[in-house]
């Protein structure tokens, strides 16, 4: 499978989409914009290269006001399914593949909560079974 590379600020907007679902531009603004002080022209304009790298389905409706037309974005990708790709990618840039590297930096910096340690532990639990 192909993503094309996801931006932070694109990250960002498509945790919005992937949480709400089939989503209009408002929709992000009226989440992203509070948290990040961001121009609304710049998360429509996040949500537009977004459709353009394939990442969002974007269609053309009529609106409830004065019968303008209104943007609808659909994720095209899963939320778990541009992690697999970029998550690897991540991987072999920053820790030469090594999951093992990864898992130790996040242990011995202390970002960890004890429930995510716990499940991380069930979690390879059940991968030795």
């Amino acid at each position: 499978m192909t993503i094309q590379k996801i931006s932070d600020a694109e990250w960002k907007v498509m945790h919005v989409v992937w949480r709400l679902g089939t989503v209009t531009g408002n929709d992000v603004i009226a989440e992203i914009v509070p948290e990040t002080g961001w121009n609304p022209n710049t998360v429509r304009t996040l949500l537009v290269r977004l459709g353009e790298k394939g990442i969002l389905h974007v269609e053309k409706t009529r609106g409830k006001e004065k019968d303008y037309p209104t943007l609808v974005y659909t994720p095209l990708y899963s939320q778990e399914e541009c992690i697999a790709v970029h998550g690897q990618n991540f991987l072999e840039r920053v820790f030469e593949g090594d999951t093992s590297k990864l898992l130790v930096h996040f242990f011995k910096d202390g970002s960890l909560t004890p429930e995510q340690i716990a499940e991380l532990r069930k979690q390879l639990n059940e991968l030795e079974q």
